[in-house]
């Protein structure tokens, strides 16, 4: 006892039991302090995460894609959601907030059958050439089934189905070559699709082969062939005429790129456009020159594309 406690050494007991230890708190407010930085830097969900990443004492966290690449997939997902028209009136909108004018958001409105029209017509398009593909890689599919020594109509029955090429009178034609029908007739009326019309060329080689024996897969090789080289054509005919259609739409926007050089120099267009009788009649005579010059420039291009 002497040795542990010496004279006139103040004793010290043991603490007292109502105050805290402060090592608790300080873990439990440096915690907070790190999910709070979570939160604010990769969102709530991947804030729970991190968090118990940490708490866990490992792994690798993770710090999620960048800002803009959020912004970029979340503006690509609401112009998906959005057809292409209606940008038109979001558009007209916004002029019409700038110039303190209605006229701006008619003729968005207005021109929304156009772009809707305009939209469709590239759809039926990529449809129609997609269909026409799909009948290219049915012949050749036919000829691979028949050379290897399937009777035409079970090869036309297996064909059909890798490659899609007959679209919805799919299941006209099978069951006429199934069943021992006018597969020809079924093709034919197949053909009426927008992009089949090679299935005609398939029908007159089904009439000429099973009926007079003629060879089903040499036939079917020289219609792929003359299919492929019709679709290259048109796919070069189409790349020469790119820049004549890109030029019409650039001439299209200069009016756009004054009235933005003219608010650039102060000189209001705007106002002058819809504020004003001179402007008013500038605006709907150079819209009207606008129109005809666009339309008439395509139309160019796409009896080019048709010859």
């Amino acid at each position: 006892m002497r040795e542990l406690f010496s004279v006139g050494e103040p004793f010290s007991g043991p603490a007292i039991s109502g105050s805290a230890p402060s090592g608790p708190v300080s873990m439990a407010a440096a915690v907070l302090c790190a999910a709070a930085a979570v939160w604010l830097l990769g969102g709530r969900r991947s804030a729970a995460r991190r968090a118990r990443l940490l708490l866990a004492g490992g792994g690798v966290v993770g710090t999620g894609p960048p800002v803009w690449e959020r912004v970029r997939d979340e503006l690509a997902r609401v112009r998906g959601r959005v057809r292409a028209e209606w940008w038109a009136p979001a558009a007209g909108l916004v002029l019409a907030v700038l110039g303190a004018s209605v006229l701006p958001v008619v003729a968005g409105v207005a021109g929304v059958p156009v772009l809707r029209r305009i939209r469709l017509a590239r759809a039926a398009r990529r449809e129609r050439e997609r269909r026409a593909d799909a009948v290219i890689a049915l012949c050749s599919a036919l000829a691979g089934e028949v050379r290897a020594g399937r009777q035409p109509g079970e090869a036309l029955l297996y064909a059909a189905r890798e490659s899609g090429g007959l679209g919805e009178a799919q299941a006209a034609v099978l069951a006429a070559a199934r069943y021992g029908g006018d597969v020809p007739g079924a093709l034919t009326t197949a053909a009426r699709q927008a992009g089949a019309e090679g299935l005609r060329g398939l029908a007159a080689c089904w009439l000429v082969a099973v009926d007079q024996g003629a060879g089903l897969a040499a036939g079917l090789d020289r219609l792929e062939a003359a299919l492929r080289a019709e679709r290259d054509q048109r796919a070069e005919l189409r790349a020469q005429l790119a820049g004549s259609r890109a030029t019409a739409v650039m001439l299209a926007g200069l009016p756009a790129l004054g009235l933005l050089l003219g608010t650039a120099m102060g000189a209001d267009p705007l106002h002058v456009l819809l504020h004003t009788g001179a402007g008013l009649g500038c605006l709907l005579v150079g819209g009207v020159l606008e129109a005809a010059g666009l339309w008439w420039a395509l139309g160019v291009v796409r009896r080019a594309e048709a010859a």
